[in-house]
């Protein structure tokens, strides 16, 4: 079969792939992207970006693009629960102060035509089938073109960008997640025609019930409407999603009132167990950014941003060492200590929003509070753009804060109150002591690897410390 010899081969082109391909082709290597769709293409996916994901469209030379697709700038979040209404501007993240959702067929194409060109080659409808090994070393891969004709491709580093069932992450052996957290919702989204103009600047939320139902004015005068509902409600029937979408849009007020005037577009779409997770993103001569190496569940809408960010500096940290193989693979190991720490705070945060249950005595008392605070509400605000970490916004201080007004009120009965808040304080300790776990696990992997030696322990990889941040 033919052989080609290049210094990249990214597997996907859609946000994680066409970053780490346009950091690369900027530092003058020369990358060749494979993806086994045409762009432009759906993909299943919540779409929002935060301010800090805007942010991050711009610092790949995306922006503008972007914004040519039409969605509107997204200036102010609302969310509803319990009755209380917490409004709030959003906060500017490296001076970004809207969100925007834009549908993926345009999103994803954007970012092709960025990544062409800052000089890499895109190839579209190849699949790869099998990876190319010198030793234990990945050097290349095998692909199908849209003709049926298979290529060896050799690269001194193999990025496996293709989400989720990503075929790199199967053919290298970590399919298998080392942290992993089941959902408690499911998934089910469709667009509107926007009728309403006097939302279509609003990133609006609304908690009912054990649902969570969302709606993120797009692109082409449409409205993205997404409900997650508990996975084990009865009614997720195979057949009746369009059924169902409906009769959960009904179970929520408010999110009914936006949608009055609004009329549906398309079908009903839905996705069904769904598991947030780590998988091991890094080894010789290949690396996974994207959902392919760590995805969270949809509910806090955090995706995209991590996979252009995490593709970014990927590309960016290994393009200058890919002629030393030793210098690369710390490089990747640096990488994805970094990713790691980086998302844990948040994996955590979308864990907890994905238990599929009813609003707990704390959330209620959050709400509440955040409703007649505007500091609170926006610092709350902050946390889904990544300017503040979960932890310092849910700091001890404000959880006991909550918990004794939980408890004073009798928030969903004393009993019920009581339990949250005892379930509160094992969460909250078990979580202090994950993070805490990851960071000591990276300082003894610096020092082990300062004398040559290397843990076994496969939840994290060792990094020389300073090349984290």
């Amino acid at each position: 079969m033919p052989i080609e010899t290049v210094d990249a081969v990214v597997v996907g082109t859609r946000c994680a792939g066409s970053s780490v391909a346009a950091a690369l082709a900027r530092a003058g290597r020369r990358v060749v992207g494979l993806d086994s769709s045409a762009f432009p293409s759906d993909t299943l996916s919540t779409h929002l970006l935060w301010p800090s994901g805007v942010a991050e469209l711009e610092r790949l030379g995306a922006l503008e693009r972007v914004r040519a697709i039409g969605a509107p700038p997204l200036t102010t979040a609302y969310a509803v629960g319990a009755g209380h209404v917490v409004r709030a501007p959003f906060t500017a993240y490296r001076g970004v102060d809207f969100g925007m959702c834009v549908r993926r067929p345009g999103l994803d194409a954007a970012l092709v035509a960025t990544a062409r060109e800052a000089g890499a080659e895109l190839r579209e409808r190849c699949r790869v089938v099998d990876l190319v090994r010198d030793g234990n070393r990945v050097v290349g891969v095998h692909y199908v073109d849209r003709s049926g004709d298979e290529h060896e491709l050799r690269a001194r580093i193999v990025v496996g960008a293709d989400g989720r069932r990503s075929t790199v992450a199967r053919l290298v052996g970590v399919g298998e997640p080392y942290r992993s957290k089941p959902s408690g919702r499911a998934c089910y989204f469709g667009y509107w025609h926007d009728g309403r103009d006097e939302w279509r600047d609003v990133a609006a939320q609304w908690r009912s019930g054990t649902s969570l139902g969302t709606a993120f004015p797009c692109d082409g005068g449409l409205l993205l409407c997404l409900i997650q509902p508990a996975a084990q409600e009865p009614r997720h029937v195979v057949g009746r999603a369009d059924a169902a979408y409906q009769e959960m849009i009904a179970d929520i007020p408010g999110l009914s009132e936006r949608l009055r005037g609004c009329t549906m577009a398309g079908r009903v779409r839905s996705a069904v167990g769904i598991t947030s997770y780590f998988r091991r993103s890094s080894g010789p001569g290949w690396a996974l950014p994207g959902d392919a190496g760590h995805f969270k569940d949809p509910v806090t809408a955090q995706g995209i941003r991590d996979a252009l960010r995490y593709g970014r500096l990927l590309g960016e940290i290994i393009a200058p060492v890919l002629e030393d193989s030793a210098a690369l693979d710390v490089a990747l190991r640096g990488w994805e200590r970094r990713r790691e720490l980086d998302c844990l705070d948040m994996y955590q945060w979308t864990n907890r929003l994905a238990r599929g249950e009813g609003m707990t005595a704390l959330e209620v008392e959050l709400y509440r509070a955040a409703a007649s605070d505007p500091d609170l509400a926006r610092a709350v605000v902050e946390v889904m753009s990544r300017v503040r970490a979960p932890h310092s916004v849910m700091d001890l201080s404000t959880r006991a804060r909550l918990a004794a007004a939980a408890m004073l009120r009798g928030t969903g009965g004393r009993v019920a109150a009581g339990r949250d808040v005892a379930r509160d304080i094992g969460d909250t300790f078990d979580e202090w002591h994950e993070r805490q776990s990851v960071r000591l696990d990276g300082i003894l992997r610096v020092q082990a690897s300062a004398v040559g030696y290397r843990p076994s322990r496969s939840s994290a990889t060792p990094v020389p410390s300073h090349i984290l941040y």
